[in-house]
This record gives C-alpha cells, sequence and structure tokens, in this order.
C-alpha cells in the first residue's frame, strides 16, 4: 500500500504542469493582443499624418480627431488586455510550476509579476480588469450623443461607480497593507 500511495501521490503532484498549457496559451494570447495593438498603432499614425494637411476641412479634421481619440483608447485597451493575459500566464506558473528566479532577483522586476497566492493573482487581475473597465467607459463617453438629462445622468453615474470601485481598490490596498505590517511586526515581537 505505500508504495501505490507513493506513485499516487506523484502522479498526482506531477500532473499540476497541466497548467503549462493554459501558461502557454495565455502567453501567446498575449503577444497576439499586443501584435494586434501595435498593428493598429501604426495604421493610427499612417492616417494621423494628414491631420496637418491644410487642405483637410476643418469638419473633416474634426472627425480626424475624434476617431484618432478613439483609436487611441481602443489601443490602450488592447495593451491592458495583453497584460491582463501576461500576469495570469506568469501568475499560474508561479503557483503551479515554480518560482521565477528571474523575477526574484531582478532589480527591473516590478512587485506586479510576483505572485504569492491565488488571492494574490486574483487581486492584480482584478486592477487590470477595473483598468480595462474604466478604459471601455471612457471609449463610451467619447461615443455618447447626449439627447437629453438622462443621457447625462447615465453617465454621471458611471463616474461616479468608476469612482466607487476605484475608492474601493485603494482602501482594500490600505488594509491589507495594514493587516500585513502589524502581523510581521507581532512575528518580530514573538520571536
Amino acid at each position: 500500500m505505500n508504495l501505490f500511495e507513493r506513485l499516487l501521490e506523484g502522479a498526482l503532484w506531477r500532473s499540476r504542469f497541466v497548467v503549462l498549457f493554459a501558461v502557454i496559451a495565455s502567453i501567446a494570447a498575449a503577444f497576439a493582443i499586443f501584435y494586434m495593438a501595435t498593428v493598429d498603432v501604426v495604421y493610427l499614425v499612417g492616417h494621423i499624418l494628414h491631420y496637418a494637411d491644410p487642405a483637410l476641412p476643418g469638419e473633416a479634421r474634426k472627425a480626424l480627431h475624434d476617431e484618432t481619440i478613439t483609436h487611441v483608447v481602443e489601443v490602450v485597451d488592447g495593451y491592458l488586455l495583453g497584460t491582463v493575459m501576461l500576469i495570469f500566464a506568469l501568475g499560474l506558473y508561479e503557483l503551479f510550476i515554480s518560482d521565477i528566479d528571474e523575477a526574484k532577483g531582478s532589480k527591473a522586476s516590478s512587485n506586479m509579476l510576483v505572485i504569492e497566492n491565488l488571492d494574490d493573482l486574483k487581486q492584480r487581475l482584478a486592477k487590470v480588469i477595473i483598468m480595462i473597465l474604466i478604459v471601455t467607459i471612457f471609449e463610451l463617453a467619447l461615443k455618447l450623443k447626449v439627447g437629453d438629462t438622462l443621457d447625462l445622468l447615465y453617465l454621471a453615474g458611471a463616474v461616479a461607480l468608476i469612482g466607487l470601485a476605484l475608492y474601493l481598490t485603494h482602501a482594500s490596498d490600505g488594509r491589507h497593507g495594514a493587516e500585513g505590517a502589524g502581523c510581521d511586526h507581532g512575528v518580530g515581537h514573538g520571536n
């Protein structure tokens, strides 16, 4: 029974490597999204060169301006989504496979990419997803045609909810930081 148990536990432990499929797929998705957003930037720069054309009528210049701002917001949205996929891939790898030694030893490494547990991964992904939602609301607000007072009220409500989400995110960061500091402080005195 002891041999069977060791073999079973070894197989169960090694089954975590199935996560590599999700890691590789997420990295591929991140590269694809970064590529698409970069291609969008190249085309955006190509179109914006006509903005300084003196023969361009004022109405067409205004339309080009509005279209350019919308495209810039879409590009930011794309890069943020690529970042979500990258953080997700790195987090899964660190949680299930192994710590990334390059990230721990590098001075250029960001704490955003060092994932300690599943809650840490969820918190980091939530922050980037909130940023994507903010950019999306901004993009929709740029396209919004105000027809009546209710449209403005909806926009104001969306902005208020964004502010609340940012406040709650910031407040939870402060609370976790204070709890972590308190726990470390208490452990230091116990030893």
